[in-house]
């Protein structure tokens, strides 16, 4: 009996343990981020100055590269992903992407394998990767199944709520689908949360 409980113990750690993501790298203060996307990252609805990675360059002291292209699905970004990259060069990728195929009904198996190769070329350079979820059309869950799916299986960064908490909300948007200044800086301020958090800042 008291093998099996402590063969319980060990399972239920191990399941735990791949819960946690893996800490980040620190990112030294000449480094860069690369916030790969589509609309939501170039900042659509305000000024390039008022767009999430131009607020977090500010607040984290880092070079963050703006590669957000209106409306781009991840079949696209995929194909664009590694160019960026070797361009770029980054320390780490904040990867927000998916919106668009989502609003136009893809399927979210290619959604999920489009992001997955992502992450596995960005893994493959020995860049890591922060994801952020984006909800599915019903708006009734922070973040797509896919997303944490993702996060779970390479153990990557995962921020699932705060594109929801600024869709749902009128304060923060400049139309039906993306954010006001406010918005932006909110998403800003919680992305440099998660990299503290995580040991990236």
């Amino acid at each position: 009996m008291k093998f099996k409980y402590f063969l319980s113990i060990a399972a239920a750690s191990i399941i735990l343990l791949g819960c946690n993501p893996e800490k980040l790298a620190f990112i030294p203060p000449d480094g860069t981020i690369l916030a790969f996307g589509d609309s939501l990252t170039i900042g659509k609805g305000v000024d390039f100055s008022a767009s999430y990675p131009e607020v977090l360059s500010d607040l984290s002291g880092r070079n963050v590269v703006n590669a957000g292209i209106t409306g781009e699905e991840t079949s696209a970004g995929l194909l664009r992903f590694p160019k960026i990259l070797k361009e770029t060069n980054p320390d780490l990728v904040i990867l927000l992407e998916g919106g668009n195929d989502i609003l136009r009904d893809r399927d979210l198996t290619l959604v999920k394998y489009n992001l997955s190769n992502m992450i596995d070329f960005a893994h493959s350079l020995n860049i890591p990767v922060v994801l952020v979820g984006v909800p599915d059309k019903s708006m009734t869950v922070n973040s797509a199944d896919i997303y944490m799916e993702l996060a779970e299986e390479y153990n990557i960064v995962l921020e699932e709520n705060i594109i929801k908490k600024l869709l749902v909300d009128p304060e923060y948007k400049s139309d039906e689908h993306h954010f006001n200044k406010e918005g932006y800086r909110i998403l800003a301020e919680t992305l440099y949360r998660l990299l503290n958090e995580n040991g990236a800042l």
